[in-house]
């Protein structure tokens, strides 16, 4: 409670009609900037919305930003709907030969990689659905680990007899995997060619059209 009355008390100048445009742009980049670099999850819109002038575009800071870190190590990144610095691949050999102490990577097994890449494309998805897909049965101890690792989320329940539940990726999921909305996902044809995923596999009412699957992000429902 006394750290939310804080919040409501903290007032900040946002248009900075006293600085002349050159200056106030520098200082809502710079704000820019401390929000996302401060944050330990992406940044939406919204939130940096409350922070620049009501004419000021994000998308014009963002790209200003990136400019600026061109020659950096570093990159700012559009992942699960907002942005979050993230280190250059081509460094990621350096640091861990470093033994620096990092974030903690995803830890999860091959066969439940498969699985969490089988509900993103064909979310919201059952158990039942997902045993059909694989052909053998999919446990309920891989999708509570996928669940603890914060990747898979419950859906809508299913409309058929039962009303199972269903599940679905979170924003947890595509900002591990470095995908901004779920249309970033590679082609199926990529996941077939790695034999992960057979569409002649897949059941009739789940649609064999994956092409035409809607890759909006799901309700973060809990």
């Amino acid at each position: 409670m006394a750290r939310r009355a804080q919040q409501a008390k903290t007032v900040v100048d946002t248009e900075l009609s006293d600085l002349p445009p050159e200056l106030r742009w520098r200082e809502w980049m710079a704000r820019v900037e401390a929000v996302i670099f401060a944050s330990a999850t992406p940044v939406s819109r919204e939130t940096l919305s409350r922070i620049v002038g009501r004419d000021c575009n994000i998308d014009l800071i963002i790209d200003d930003i990136g400019e600026e870190l061109r020659s950096r190590p570093y990159e700012l990144v559009a992942v699960a709907g907002g942005w979050q610095y993230r280190t250059r691949s081509a460094y990621a050999h350096v640091i861990r030969a470093s033994g620096a102490p990092t974030a903690p990577t995803a830890s999860i097994t091959q066969h439940e990689a498969t699985v969490l890449m089988a509900v993103a494309y064909m979310q919201p998805v059952t158990r039942s659905d997902l045993t059909k897909i694989f052909g053998k049965e999919v446990s309920r101890d891989s999708i509570a680990s996928l669940r603890d690792g914060g990747f898979l989320t419950s859906g809508p329940r299913s409309p058929t007899p039962g009303a199972p539940y269903t599940y679905v990726t979170t924003p947890h999921f595509l900002s591990t995997f470095g995908f901004n909305t779920l249309r970033d996902l590679p082609d199926i044809e990529m996941l077939e060619d790695a034999g992960l995923l057979s569409r002649q596999q897949m059941p009739a009412e789940m649609g064999a059209d994956v092409e035409d699957i809607d890759r909006d992000e799901p309700d973060e429902d809990s």
